[in-house]
């Protein structure tokens, strides 16, 4: 379960790294229109929710400490919260549907909540990678004694 925990936990990382392209694809679209974003949608709405919760459960199965069980969970919450902001930012618009300074300030929250969002799955990453591996000998204090052979 450790090996299928770091494949979905670097699947997961993968998947957030694209979304930075999807959004670029999606801002550099001409024209733009609701489309250019369907790509940067369809990962952050199914492909990224479904990997986070393999990796949770992966997480668990492998028996991870309680922490980073949690770090594992917490890049879900985000997602959650990216569709949230993304909401609120296209509904502050003006009468005429123009983006108004706060809809664009919370547009920015979205991006970054993004960027903490892979940073935390960067520490997910390392931490399920970190449980292959033996952990280290503990020393063990010897005394010598004078006149005794080492």
């Amino acid at each position: 379960m450790r090996k299928a925990f770091v494949i979905t936990s670097s699947l997961l990382l993968a998947a957030f790294a694209l979304q930075f392209v999807f959004a670029a694809v999606g801002a550099f679209t001409k024209p733009g229109g609701e489309g250019a974003f369907a790509l940067h949608s369809a990962t952050g709405m199914a492909v990224i929710p479904v990997l986070n919760l393999l990796t949770i459960g992966f997480a668990a199965l492998a028996r991870a400490p309680g922490r980073l069980v949690g770090l594992t969970a917490l890049p879900l919450g985000l997602v959650i919260l990216q569709a949230l902001l993304a909401g609120l930012a296209n509904g502050l618009t003006d009468g005429a549907g123009v983006s108004t300074p706060f809809g664009l300030t919370v547009a920015g929250l979205h991006a970054v909540n993004g960027i903490v969002a892979v940073h935390v799955v960067v520490g997910v990453v390392r931490g399920a990678r970190g449980l292959g591996r033996p952990a280290p000998a503990e020393a063990v204090p010897v005394t010598v004694r004078e006149g005794e052979p080492a």
